[in-house]
């Protein structure tokens, strides 16, 4: 099994893989060797390999854990290296853009499954790698088409041994709905952290920090990211632009009920949201 880009994801993909006993070699490949050193240290992975082309030799099953930024050159170069019925996957925020790279830069006798396990932090590094960072949450696999029957089970039988649920949407239906959820959850905290008046920083409390705790992400990977998905974001900025509009026409004292009635519907809507989210993580 090969690992490329061993940070946050990178290395606790391979803390879990030992975690759960697969009988497996994990060689990691990364752009620093210091960081290769400190997976090694960890027991993320069993091997340290200098090149792209050396890391996936071989190997039958491999994950791409870069930048999305990173996936178009990562699959050329290890395109000419892979094995015969190679499995190739990913945990990129976005699915189009590297599904269709896929296609168009792998052999054919290797196979792509787009995944997006939803679970990280806005920590980086492997440094802050977990063997349990996925246990009880979702993964999200993106077939087209043309998906390989059996790569799209082993990858979806490989998240799962990893403790996670899995959910099954096209590439665009990933794009359109993760955005709700996560790229414009991150562009408004940082629109709100962007925002403020200097002399209002030093008076925030716990509200405003958990509010505003994924702005603390990498703002190169988020470029990426927002740039890749520019279509559903700008889509998504202007639903929340139609949402704010219709707070500011519930500014008004004789809509004072209505007002209430919003609140409590976005505070029911939330803890449902909750509730939910708890039984998946504790189905018991």
């Amino acid at each position: 099994m090969s690992i490329i880009g061993v940070g946050l994801l990178g290395g606790s993909i391979g803390l879990a893989v030992k975690s759960a006993a697969m009988p497996c070699r994990v060689v990691g490949y990364g752009h620093r060797r210091s960081t290769l050193d400190k997976a090694l240290a960890s027991g993320a992975i069993d091997e340290a390999a200098d090149g792209l082309a050396e890391a996936v030799k071989g190997a039958d099953f491999v994950i791409l854990c870069t930048p999305v930024g990173s996936f178009r050159q990562n699959l050329k170069d290890i395109a000419p290296a892979l094995a015969e019925g190679a499995v190739v996957t990913d945990v990129g925020s976005t699915k189009r853009s590297v599904v269709r790279a896929a296609a168009e830069l792998l052999p054919k006798h290797a196979k792509f499954v787009g995944s997006h396990p939803m679970a990280g932090s806005e920590k980086r590094g492997v440094d802050f790698a977990r063997a349990d960072l996925f246990a009880g949450a979702r993964c999200i696999l993106t077939p087209d088409a043309s998906t390989d029957r059996d790569a799209l089970a082993s990858v979806e039988s490989f998240w799962q041994a990893l403790g996670m649920t899995t959910t099954r949407l096209s590439p665009d239906e990933h794009d359109r709905l993760v955005c709700d959820i996560s790229h414009l959850p991150h562009a408004l905290a940082a629109s709100l952290v962007s925002m403020q008046d200097d002399a209002a920083l030093p008076l925030a409390g716990k509200g405003f920090l958990d509010a505003t705790r994924i702005a603390g992400g990498d703002g190169a990977l988020w470029r990426d990211i927002f740039l890749d998905n520019r279509d559903h974001l700008a889509t998504s900025v202007n639903h929340f632009r139609a949402a704010l509009d219709e707070l500011l026409a519930l500014l008004d004292p004789a809509r004072a009920d209505e007002l209430a009635k919003w609140l409590d519907a976005a505070s029911a809507r939330r803890a449902a949201l909750l509730a939910q989210k708890l039984k998946e993580m504790n189905p018991d």
